[in-house]
């Protein structure tokens, strides 16, 4: 989430913070579960409709939902999927959080409402809304991925985390972790970071003093440049950090809505994204909506751009839409917003098209954070030539 505040003796000058989570965070856990199991239904059938949670407790996961589907999942099938993801995230034992090939699995998935079907499906090839909802994108370029610096800066140091702990270079970290970076923001500008918070979960074997060092290290190597002199780093406060995941802390689906989206810089509309297809609005139209704010900067018309559409459950079109560039934009927002309703569809049916949402592609999106990933069709700076061709650039 993030924050923001004076320091003592900066004037002007305030503090800008955001947080991400490593994949062995409980929420993660959860998350990915959610949409590894969206993945499995939709290569078996691209139709299907699901809105799937997951919850971690302990050495206890519970799988439950709605699903609806020409070809669905047995419990067995969704009971395999689960502990498969909960093994290639890195758990190992009940003792670190949880025992992928021991722990207890539950599932409830009943049929999805026929009342919200009939509003989804209008006929003719149309969707309507999933629900209704209110969703943001957001694009700056403060960083190359057009995110948020803090955001950017954060999640390198929890993949960071990730890498170390998968190619050995760490050996005694485990999967749970966490990482804050605070960046100090003068007259608009992002000046460094001023402070960073790390705990990554570790083996019992591993002293304080080694892991003191070797974090440190971690974040020298990837943020040393982006460190004010005065920086302050804050590795493990707490002290040891041994038992994670779910034995520590327990997790849920969609939990982590800045930490998948922009770090709470900027607004969100409240809508989790993992577990649902994309005829969910909550997830379809965040990633339309990042997509125009993408090309709207890329294209040169703003340093900052905010886009916001509000839906109703059944009907196709947004029933509200706004662009704001925060007093950035080289051209009126009024004339950004023109060229964006005539150049993107947000429509249910045009976005899936548009991104290809019917295939399995989102267990990656669960993992670490669902923008600012070139691989990821909504990053596509493809529509900037058109509009800068627009207004005669």
């Amino acid at each position: 989430m993030a924050t923001s505040s004076t320091p003592g003796g900066a004037t002007g000058a305030k503090i800008v913070t955001a947080e991400s989570v490593t994949i062995g965070h409980p929420d993660k856990l959860c998350d990915q579960i959610s949409d590894a199991i969206v993945d499995a239904l939709l290569a078996r059938d691209p139709y299907a409709r699901c809105g799937v949670e997951a919850a971690a407790s302990s050495d206890e996961v519970w799988v439950f939902g709605q699903v609806e589907s020409a070809d669905p999942l047995s419990a067995t099938e969704i009971v395999a999927i689960a502990r498969r993801v909960i093994r290639e995230i890195g758990y190992e034992s009940a003792a670190e959080g949880i025992d992928p090939d021991t722990c207890t699995i539950r599932v409830t998935i009943d049929p999805q409402s026929r009342d919200i079907a009939q509003g989804v499906d209008l006929g003719d090839g149309e969707l309507g809304a999933g629900d209704q909802g209110i969703i943001y994108g957001l694009a700056t370029n403060e960083t190359p991925e057009l995110l948020p610096a803090p955001v950017v800066w954060s999640r390198r140091l929890t993949v960071a985390l990730r890498k170390a702990r998968e190619d050995g270079s760490i050996p005694w970290l485990r999967p749970d972790g966490k990482a804050q970076v605070s960046v100090r923001v003068v007259d608009g500008r992002v000046e460094g970071i001023d402070a960073v918070v790390l705990s990554a979960q570790h083996r019992a074997s591993a002293s304080d003093a080694e892991i003191r060092r070797e974090l440190e290290a971690l974040v020298r190597r990837e943020l040393g440049d982006l460190l004010l002199p005065d920086a302050k780093l804050h590795i493990n406060p707490t002290g040891r950090f041994v038992v994670g995941g779910p034995l520590a802390d327990s997790g849920l689906t969609g939990r982590k809505i800045a930490v998948d989206t922009y770090g709470g810089i900027g607004r969100h509309g409240g809508g989790a994204f993992s577990g649902k297809d994309a005829t969910k609005v909550d997830r379809s139209a965040a990633y339309a909506v990042r997509h125009a704010a993408v090309n709207v900067v890329a294209a040169g018309f703003a340093d900052r751009c905010e886009i916001s559409v509000a839906y109703a459950i059944g009907v196709v079109h947004p029933v509200a839409f706004s662009v704001d560039t925060f007093g950035t934009g080289s051209i009126p927002d009024e004339r950004i917003a023109e060229l964006v309703r005539t150049h993107f569809d947000f429509s249910p049916a045009g976005m899936i098209e548009r991104f290809g949402l019917r295939r399995p592609i989102y267990a990656a999106t669960a993992r670490e954070g669902h923008f600012g990933h070139a691989e990821f069709p909504w990053e596509r700076r493809d529509v900037a030539p058109a509009l800068r061709a627009a207004v005669g650039r």
